[in-house]
């Protein structure tokens, strides 16, 4: 790898976590007036939109029509899926939370491609998936309840609905591997929002909420479909071609710092020591399960 090429993908990199680590905010104002289903489908719808004309004008509609089927198909797992439980999640726990909680997509991408691509983790990548599922069974048994609130939601039902998110993002980076090796960033962005659309518009039209959301919560769906989907797609699509999937999916680790951030200063959370402590213990087990510190020692010697 040159240097102009690692430059390249640490751009992608650091934006692509400042982008996302914005989503959850932008997920929660916007789910608590227009509801899970409905704004996780108009986010797609948007994104779709906005990146549909860029793609023909690329000259890519050829590229897309060829590769419809793999490329739908991963935005049902990739956005439709993922998208509905964290704005369920957001209902009910931080964004700071749901942040960590999303680090855990490396862990789960390392676990898919050990199950089924047959990538047969080494021993310290093994010790790796141990410990960040330690980091996670230590955060969801601090945070965790499953006795209803006032409003019928539960933390629990919460946290488990983030770790079916990650275990669909983890999923959907093997397939891409898998399938879609070669591909525009652009063509994948684009048909993966696509065919979260057609997964979300019977349940966004089913489920849209009776009172007219406010201009903030359109703002936020706006955002987030524009900024944190449409755009960050490409860079995501983009950061698997340049750096590999397993970096792509470390841009979870630095999320959390950016979400964190985001909710302290704009939506008044707090995060406590052992949300910290936990993190720490999540972060270290999913760089050890991605080979991401043997990677690192190759690249100094």
């Amino acid at each position: 790898m040159t240097q102009t090429t690692k430059q390249a993908w640490l751009v992608d990199f650091v934006m692509l976590a400042a982008i996302w680590g914005a989503s959850f905010m932008f997920m929660r104002t916007a789910s608590q007036e227009m509801g899970p289903l409905a704004s996780a489908g108009m986010r797609v719808i948007i994104a779709a939109l906005f990146l549909l004309p860029i793609l023909w004008f690329k000259g890519l509609g050829g590229a897309l029509r060829k590769h419809w089927k793999i490329t739908l198909s991963v935005g049902v797992l990739n956005s439709a899926l993922p998208f509905v439980c964290f704005t369920y999640a957001l209902l009910s726990i931080t964004t700071g939370l749901s942040a960590i909680l999303n680090a855990t997509v490396p862990l789960f991408g390392a676990l898919v491609a050990w199950l089924w691509l047959k990538d047969r983790p080494s021993g310290s990548r093994m010790l790796g998936l141990a410990v960040g599922f330690i980091g996670v069974t230590m955060l969801a048994w601090d945070k965790a309840s499953f006795k209803p609130d006032a409003n019928g939601l539960s933390t629990g039902w919460a946290v488990l609905a983030c770790l079916l998110a990650c275990l669909c993002y983890g999923t959907a980076a093997s397939v891409a591997k898998r399938y879609m090796a070669g591909l525009p960033s652009l063509v994948s962005a684009t048909g993966s929002q696509i065919g979260a659309s057609i997964a979300l518009m019977p349940l966004t039209l089913l489920y849209w909420p009776a009172q007219a959301p406010s201009l903030q919560a359109w703002g936020s769906v706006l955002v987030l479909g524009v900024v944190c989907t449409g755009l960050a797609y490409i860079l995501y699509f983009r950061l698997i071609e340049r750096a590999g999937p397993a970096r792509a999916l470390a841009v979870t680790f630095a999320i959390p710092a950016f979400a964190v951030f985001y909710g302290v200063l704009l939506l008044g959370e707090s995060i406590t020591p052992w949300m910290v402590i936990c993190a720490l213990v999540i972060i270290a087990g999913t760089t050890l399960s991605t080979g991401l510190l043997t990677l690192g020692a190759r690249a100094r010697a």
